[in-house]
């Protein structure tokens, strides 16, 4: 269909009488946000879908009220929603607080976290860290001191004492750290130096549910999994592959033996229940009865190995169709042979063996 010429003219003369009449308001840098947004052609599902951890400079203009404020933030994509952060700025008793001037924040965060950040200033010194994905928990942990003025010890607090929540945590788990494994995205992050472990662990975990929210969860092999056994499954993805390309295959893998009743029989979830990493299991630790060994019990580990990446989680959500059970390390890259004939993996472990690849 061809547009009217006419039609969108009159379209154009609607939007520059809306922004007078804003500006006559007192609202001049909101209306341009939205004759901004207007002529780009961003919608708000466009907005909601901005991904967590984005770094964003945001320029608070004076005299805007925490209203006006929220919906600012909201259209950068910093909070979810321009009531939330509302709300957090009433339940502060900071909503005369806020104070103007030009922020450098990132997309998804906590309104309250926000809300704090106004009230001291545009004075707040930010830093960067940055976690790599497949991290375990304690070492995501260590990572996070390392970057920042928070000790192990305030981070390990603030999950065990339940003041970090989410919505991916199963209902019902225990107040201890083994039940916030791999439910903390790994990412690169800006975090404000003033900010508590409680602020820092909600972010990453506020994230997590937001990467996991946008991925399409429509393969039929999956609706056996709830929410939680996917993460599991995707971080033992993210620790068996090394190549990209393996992702989905791996995934399969797993898919397939999990339909069959087959064990997993994978050396990650091994190692992971040892406390180790780094190498493969020897064959007498293949024989140790923890949780975590696939060799000795059927279906997936009780929690996940490691923080899944965003790949791991689309190759979870997107495997492959062949039915392969088995593979093994052939590549000097990490790179892995797949098949579903067991002499094959066999012949092809041996040979991984010998080149020291096993």
């Amino acid at each position: 269909m061809t547009p009217d010429p006419r039609s969108e003219s009159a379209a154009l003369r609607l939007a520059v009488i809306a922004v007078i009449v804003i500006v006559v308001l007192g609202g001049a840098f909101l209306a341009a946000k939205a004759l901004g947004r207007w002529v780009e052609g961003l919608s708000e599902a466009d907005v909601a879908s901005i991904p967590p951890g984005l770094a964003v400079g945001v320029e608070v203009p004076a005299g805007s009220s925490a209203r006006e404020i929220g919906e600012l933030l909201a259209a950068e994509g910093v909070v979810g929603s321009a009531p939330a952060f509302e709300a957090a700025a009433r339940e502060a008793g900071a909503t005369s607080e806020l104070k103007a001037g030009t922020y450098r924040l990132t997309s998804g965060m906590d309104p309250a976290s926000v809300v704090e950040i106004l009230v001291v200033g545009p004075s707040v010194d930010t830093f960067w860290i940055t976690i790599p994905e497949g991290l375990r928990l304690s070492e995501m942990l260590e990572h996070i001191a390392s970057q920042s003025s928070l000790s192990v010890a305030e981070l390990e607090g603030a999950l065990t004492s339940d003041l970090v929540t989410s919505t991916l945590r199963p209902s019902g788990a225990p107040s201890d750290l083994a039940s916030w494994e791999g439910l903390l995205f790994a990412d690169t992050y800006q975090l404000a130096r003033n900010w508590t472990a409680k602020d820092v662990l909600s972010l990453l975990a506020h994230t997590m549910e937001e990467r996991y929210r946008v991925i399409e969860w429509s393969d039929p092999r999956l609706e056996t999994l709830d929410a939680y056994q996917r993460l599991i499954a995707a971080s033992v993805i993210e620790a068996e592959t090394r190549v990209d390309s393996d992702r989905p295959l791996v995934a399969a893998v797993i898919l397939n033996r999990l339909e069959a009743e087959m064990p997993l029989q994978i050396d990650a979830t091994v190692l992971y229940g040892l406390g180790v990493r780094g190498r493969g299991p020897t064959l007498d630790e293949l024989e140790v009865d923890t949780p975590y060994n696939t060799y000795l019990h059927t279906g997936l580990p009780p929690t996940p190995i490691g923080a899944p990446g965003t790949a791991s989680l689309e190759a979870l959500a997107g495997p492959s169709d062949a039915d392969y059970l088995y593979y093994v390390r052939t590549g000097v890259d990490g790179s892995h042979s797949f098949t579903a004939d067991y002499d094959e993996f066999l012949r092809w472990k041996q040979e991984a063996e010998a080149k020291g690849l096993g």
